[in-house]
């Protein structure tokens, strides 16, 4: 790769982080647009936990793709294309989805929808995939991790304004004042600026003059793991056919949900146990640091998504406020703000700063960037008050980030029994305690990714890409947990259901601790490793 560090893409860098921009914007837009579809199709909750099934299964598949593309034609499939080309490519898929949901809201059909955004999330695969590194190539390698902290917050961002701007459009106001009857219209609107905006950036990398962003790193051979990626394929598209399955043999719905779960996670864990006898064939899963951080990435992405996409549901029973669907739009706001507040006082730690610095901006950071999201939602015209005792849950966030002194695995630990906690607190008390105990589960996930990255990937050597590439397959998570989450409000409680994101936190706790262990196995000393360097 040419030396990019003297050279100045900044036009380059701020494009591309737009797409970060749309990735957050749609991501945090289901929370509003999930309950829609609930009152407009008269869904259950486990049917409309679909729509995110199928956006995050559209991340599964297309990384699936990438992989036994790249092992068919034996070379990195980005290398072949271009990390360039790639996030075009990527851009224009997901513009054809875009478009695909004008037809599939005029056809009433709720299956189409879902392949709709299914399109858009496989386009979303291709330019995630491609954009990370392209960042830390469009300058100084030494200053990487500072751009992808700044396209991480602007990713926050779009989490911020897309569920108000997309209340906005559905039902004309982003508070509770008198919201206006749904237009189809409206969608429309939404979707061809979407369309037009992934288009215009498309046609900007295409005619570009970008630097070439390649790899070195040949595809290791790994055949022993082609049986288990099949079989959560067959597990991904269980979840899928549940419903006509279901009626066709009598057995209830939620078997095979849970049949689902059950089965990635003792896939899993039987390779696990098969790699550690015998590592020959399996690749980056001959490392049980892998294995388990895939798991760790799967609940940790199923976590992060599951909270907010049933906070609708739960903000809607009475216990709860009673909220119409009009109205949840500030506090799915506040969730995604969260996890940007979380970021931003991570990315205090990637600046060399003097150490007084670096402790008045980790005690200041998180109250600039809870502004920012007040301010926004005040701006339009939501009563933000209501949120002020939010700042309570900030002072845990800061004494958390203090303990955990940027060290991965404490900070992970840290993190994970914080949310566990807060679960608790949200599952043994109601109104306005249970709403901020779980929202603050978007605190305690914001920096958990790179932690988890970090843990495991350490040591995986010439399998590190390919380990890599394993761990982004596994934001399935985010496809399977949110319905689980919702067949358990069908047959229990909205409630009750929020024990789902207890057990994923539980297991990021035994995740820490136990990833811990197996590396000092390995001569490798955690304390020492650099969140930082999974980016």
């Amino acid at each position: 790769m040419e030396d990019n560090s003297q050279k100045n893409y900044g036009s380059a860098l701020y494009t591309l982080i737009s797409v970060f921009f749309f990735w957050g914007f749609l991501a945090a837009s289901n929370g509003i647009f999930i309950p829609f579809c609930k009152t407009h199709f008269s869904l259950t909750q486990f049917e409309s936990q679909l729509i995110d099934f199928t956006f995050y299964g559209g991340y599964f598949m297309g990384s699936l793709i990438l992989f036994y593309a790249s092992k068919l034609i034996k070379v990195d499939i980005l290398n072949y294309l271009g990390y360039k080309n790639s996030i075009a490519i990527g851009l224009v898929v997901s513009a054809a989805g875009a478009l695909l949901m004008i037809p599939a809201v005029h056809s009433g059909s709720f299956a189409f929808i879902l392949t709709a955004f299914f399109v858009v999330a496989i386009g979303f695969s291709l330019q995630q995939t491609a954009a990370n590194p392209f960042v830390v190539a469009l300058g100084s390698p030494v200053t990487g991790a500072n751009r992808l902290n700044l396209a991480g917050g602007i990713n926050n961002l779009g989490g911020i304004l897309g569920p108000i701007a997309v209340s906005i459009i559905l039902f004309g106001t982003a508070t509770a004042a008198a919201p206006k009857e749904v237009e189809i219209s409206s969608i429309n609107t939404l979707y061809y600026i979407l369309a037009g905006l992934f288009i215009a950036v498309a046609i900007f990398f295409w005619v570009s003059k970008l630097p070439k962003v390649t790899s070195d790193e040949k595809v290791e051979a790994s055949g022993k793991t082609n049986f288990p990626l099949f079989i959560i394929f067959i597990a991904f598209l269980l979840i899928l056919a549940a419903g006509p399955i279901s009626v066709a043999s009598g057995v209830g719905i939620y078997v095979f949900v849970y049949l689902s779960l059950f089965i990635i996670i003792v896939t899993l864990l039987l390779a696990l146990r098969a790699a550690g006898k015998n590592k020959e064939g399996w690749g980056a899963m001959g490392y049980p640091q892998l294995i388990l951080g895939m798991i760790a990435i799967f609940t940790y992405v199923g976590v992060e998504v599951t909270i907010q996409s049933n906070m609708g549901a739960l903000l809607a029973s009475p216990d709860f406020g009673g909220l119409k669907d009009s109205e949840i739009a500030p506090f799915i706001s506040l969730y995604w703000g969260s996890m940007m507040i979380g970021r931003w006082t991570g990315a205090v730690s990637a600046f060399k700063l003097p150490k007084t610095t670096k402790t008045i901006l980790t005690i200041v950071m998180p109250f600039i960037a809870f502004a920012v999201i007040l301010t926004a939602n005040h701006l339009n015209g939501s009563s933000v008050e209501q949120f002020f005792v939010y700042a309570v849950c900030l002072v845990i966030l800061i004494g958390g980030f203090f303990y955990s002194q940027e060290k991965p695995a404490k900070t992970l630990l840290t993190f994970s029994v914080l949310g566990s906690i807060a679960m608790v607190v949200g599952l043994l008390t109601t109104g306005d305690v249970a709403i901020y105990a779980f929202l603050s589960g978007g605190l305690c996930c914001s920096i958990m990714w790179p932690c988890i990255f970090a843990l495991a990937i350490t040591g995986l050597g010439k399998y590190t890409s390919q380990g890599s590439a394993f761990l982004i397959m596994m934001i399935l998570g985010g496809a399977i947990i949110p319905p689980v989450q919702g067949i358990l409000a069908d047959t229990t409680s909205i409630h009750f259901s929020y024990v789902v994101p207890f057990l994923c936190f539980v297991y990021l706790v035994y995740f820490a601790i136990k990833v811990s262990l197996e590396l000092k196995k390995q001569g490798i000393d955690v304390s020492k490793l650099d969140a930082e360097a999974s980016h």
